[in-house]
């Protein structure tokens, strides 16, 4: 192994997904893609092991590989020209609105070489409301189900597939158009990998992958071996809405740092849910494998060697680890928040120098969907920044997409021309981030007004327990959502809620703050 050339081998596939998720940008029809760039893009070998993922949501860091796993049991043949789309949470996905597109590379072999992958969040699937993140109890409330199945043969689409798809989502011509652009995606992908084999040949270009592997394991335990050894836990809440009734469902992680490898134990975790809170493992690995990502020194490049020395156990048909027919919805873009806040609060006790105050801790999921004027369907998903928790060496950001999403946001130009509202305010919420050494960032907020009747639903957390501080700083004020009647009365809602909203009617969201870090009189 030459380790200049593995550099230029980490920053060529690096590239190839990157210039993927442009493609995918570029060529998609719905804001949610083209404007929030709510996607991500990778390539895998032909075991399916992760060579590269671009920088794009951290929530995929463990479900697409999933998938990919996942489809290669369904597929054992492949010709040139196959594409292979799923969604269901239990075969690799992690809730049905984020649709990953696979597709095999052949390079002069009878086997694929590779498989490139993309996956979108498509802002609506179908389900008991307009942008698929609804109240369920169930995951056969949230959407379409899609397993493992061959939309492309040999290049061939398969019409009746995609009648299927489109005849059970609100916006089928939206949906036709991302898909398009994801297949573009793995069209790119495909190419630009056949380029490299024929440049530099099918044997150094394997090699140099699995060299990628083991030098990204390397950086990793190197990085672990030099925490201190122990075990260390930490405990939050979700909060489940059922009616009017508020209910603290705890989260629990017991992290067990020995020599170079760390495991994150859940054992103890709450049953599956009457609520979409419930989360697939692959959405509990993705948030442990992100907060590793985030601890490690070194530039380590992104594969499957990242994860090695890292475990992850939680019990079966439980909230970190659901089992059908859970409704898995708001798991992904809810749960995953807080159990990202369990495990850097369980580290914290290890590197007290190293882990920050919590931040926001929701993505703050508002859908919106209906009839325009003129009768055609709209579906609009959008998730909502807010402050980011000081840390030991520097005051949280405010504003901003924190941990599991790293999303823009919609223009409110761009919303506008799409969608009949119109965005009233939009800042930040100033002093809502907690006081500290190192103060926490001010969360935003944000007020729609309604320009036709639709149907709104809200997923968000942080509304009755607030992000708490860290080395005796102080928490974040919680986030609050607000429905402003036509007479201008105000109504304060809860942290989860699907209300029918007429023209003229305002929703105010006010998203949290991050915590503070340090004392502040030190």
């Amino acid at each position: 192994m030459d380790p200049i050339t593995l550099q230029l081998y980490r920053h060529r596939f690096a590239g190839i997904a990157e210039e993927m998720g442009v493609t995918l940008r570029r060529t998609a029809y719905s804001p949610n893609i083209k404007e929030r760039l709510d996607f991500s893009c990778a390539l895998f070998d032909g075991q399916g092991k992760l060579v590269a993922q671009a920088a794009h949501i951290p929530a995929h860091l463990g479900a697409m590989p999933a998938s990919v796993r996942t489809i290669l049991t369904y597929f054992p043949t492949w010709e040139e020209g196959d594409v292979v789309i799923v969604n269901d949470p239990f075969e690799g996905g992690n809730h049905l609105p984020d649709i990953t597109m696979i597709a095999p590379v052949f390079v002069g072999a009878e086997l694929p070489v590779f498989f490139v992958a993309s996956r979108a969040h498509h802002a609506d699937v179908g389900g008991m409301t307009p942008g698929s993140l609804p109240l369920s109890t169930e995951i056969y409330q949230e959407g379409i189900i899609i397993p493992p199945i061959k939309l492309y043969r040999a290049g061939a689409l398969n019409e009746d597939v995609m009648r299927l798809v489109l005849r059970n989502v609100r916006t089928p011509d939206e949906r036709r158009g991302d898909l398009a652009a994801q297949r573009a995606a793995a069209a790119v992908g495909g190419r630009r990998l056949r380029e490299l084999v024929a440049t530099h040949g099918r044997e150094e270009v394997l090699a140099y992958c699995a060299h990628l592997h083991a030098y990204s394991e390397r950086i990793t335990r190197a990085t672990i071996a030099r925490w201190p050894n122990g075990v260390y836990t930490c405990e939050d809440v979700i909060e489940l809405i059922e009616g009017d009734q508020l209910t603290l469902i705890p989260i629990r992680v017991a992290a067990t740092i020995a020599g170079d490898e760390v495991t994150f134990d859940f054992a103890g975790a709450a049953p599956v849910v009457h609520g979409s809170l419930n989360a697939v493992i692959a959405i509990t690995q993705s948030a442990c494998y992100y907060v590793m990502r985030c601890l490690i020194d070194e530039d380590v490049p992104m594969n499957a060697g990242c994860f090695a020395p890292v475990h992850v156990t939680a019990p079966a048909n439980s909230l970190v680890n659901a089992g059908p027919p859970a409704a898995v919805a708001a798991g992904n873009v809810e749960t995953s928040q807080r159990i990202t806040d369990v495990v850097l609060g369980a580290l914290a006790h290890a590197l007290p120098d190293r882990i920050p105050a919590a931040s926001q801790g929701t993505m703050n999921n508002l859908t919106i969907g209906g009839l325009r004027d003129n009768g055609t369907p709209f579906a609009y998903y959008e998730t909502i920044g807010g402050g980011m928790g000081g840390g030991p060496a520097s005051a949280g950001l405010s504003g901003v997409q924190v941990h599991m999403t790293n999303t823009l946001n919609t223009p409110v130009e761009a919303l506008e021309i799409v969608y009949p509202f119109r965005v009233r305010q939009y800042g930040l919420r100033v002093q809502s981030g907690g006081q500290g050494r190192q103060r926490g960032g001010d969360g935003i907020v944000r007020e729609y007004e309604l320009l036709a009747t639709a149907t709104v639903t809200m997923i968000s957390e942080r509304r009755a327990v607030a992000p708490w501080g860290l080395a005796g700083g102080e928490a974040g004020q919680p986030g609050r959502n607000t429905l402003i009647h036509i007479d201008g009365t105000e109504e304060i809602l809860p942290s989860k809620f699907t209300r029918r909203l007429h023209a003229g009617e305002r929703l105010r969201v006010e998203t949290p703050g991050g915590g503070g870090w340090g004392d502040s009189e030190r």
